[in-house]
């Protein structure tokens, strides 16, 4: 197993039995990380990179608001407000399949997750589900139980404030392919 520690955000791949670990600050330095995870059994490899992009609005002459974003390398400021987008791709650098890449992403501390901005890799059928209870359990549509003035317990949707991680399972890479996932935060 092969540990890579950056400070504060972190990326999990579980291929098999082996975990790998990248983490980089949502403040601080913002650049590409990438670590190899490696099953010992079949020597397959996954090699993850976590980039962050910071959303910029601009207006043309018309007035006309116009959507860009802009990669976030090195020394990196965010205000409160700024809309974050991470993105995490695994590239499968074997001559095999990889079957059931797990990839588990912190929600960073000091922002919140944006509601129904997480994508998943469409091409390799992988599916998003979620954590609100730090990382133990994770689900498609995470709810909490809410206590009515009247005494009653309902079940809602949980709010964006309560989303810890998210987690990207792709059931299979193919050799020499990439799998990409990315999600959005708001800086608090």
């Amino acid at each position: 197993m092969k540990r890579s520690y950056l400070f504060g955000l972190g990326a999990v791949a579980v291929i098999a039995s082996v975990a790998v670990v990248v983490q980089m600050s949502a403040t601080q330095n913002f650049f590409v990380s990438s670590v190899n995870a490696q099953n010992v059994q079949k020597q397959q490899k996954v090699k993850l990179q976590l980039d962050a992009e910071k959303q910029v609005i601009t207006q043309d002459q018309q007035g006309k608001q116009r959507q860009t974003w802009q990669s976030l390398q090195g020394k990196a400021t965010v205000q409160p407000g700024d809309i974050l987008r991470y993105t995490i791709s695994g590239e499968n650098i074997s001559d095999k399949q990889v079957k059931n890449l797990t990839i588990n992403q912190p929600i960073p501390k000091g922002m919140e997750f944006i509601l129904k901005s997480a994508i998943a890799d469409i091409k390799s059928n992988s599916k998003i589900t979620y954590s609100i209870d730090g990382g133990r359990s994770f689900v498609e549509n995470p709810t909490i139980k809410v206590t009515l003035p009247n005494g009653k317990v309902e079940t809602r949707p949980a709010p964006a404030s309560v989303y810890t991680h998210i987690r990207m399972q792709v059931p299979l890479v193919e050799a020499k392919s990439v799998v990409k996932g990315s999600y959005q935060v708001q800086v608090k």
